[in-house]
């Protein structure tokens, strides 16, 4: 199992969510949902994208924001945020083996507090003119590079 965690910062979907929580499972990344979530996290479109993945999960679920903050300062592990504001591409980030891969609600990402909080902030690159890439879709290619830069001997 790997040290990487994928964080979920109140997250929308419950379809995204599942999805997540399998690719999670299937490459033993740890996953911190930061509450409160926008729909009931025994949903059943949750559970159906999970299927029978979901008892495979590390999961955490923190009750705030705050609470997040606070057990990810005595953790000492990096924070690094996925952000359509970003700067700093991906795949040009030298990812750590125990940082945490935070990602916004689908609807509005984080607020500029969370964002300010980050210890790095990078972007998945896009043509021109296309709003945005499914958030479980950008969680597998960004935990999909952390993997390969962390795990390489």
């Amino acid at each position: 199992m790997s040290d990487l965690r994928i964080a979920l910062y109140q997250p929308d979907i419950p379809g995204n969510t599942g999805t997540i929580l399998r690719l999670a499972a299937c490459l033993g990344l740890g996953v911190d949902i930061i509450e409160p979530a926008g729909f009931d996290l025994s949903d059943r479109n949750l559970k159906r994208a999970g299927m029978d993945y979901l008892a495979s999960v590390v999961l955490t679920r923190h009750i705030s924001w705050a609470h997040f903050e606070e057990w990810r300062a005595g953790t000492g592990r990096r924070l690094v945020l996925a952000s359509t504001k970003a700067a700093e591409v991906y795949f040009d980030v030298a990812f750590q083996p125990n940082d945490i891969l935070l990602f916004g609600r689908e609807s509005a990402g984080v607020p500029d507090s969370v964002h300010d909080m980050a210890n790095s902030r990078i972007l998945i690159p896009m043509v021109e003119g296309q709003r945005s890439i499914n958030l479980a879709m950008s969680v597998a290619m960004i935990a999909g590079e952390a993997i390969r830069q962390t795990r390489m001997p």
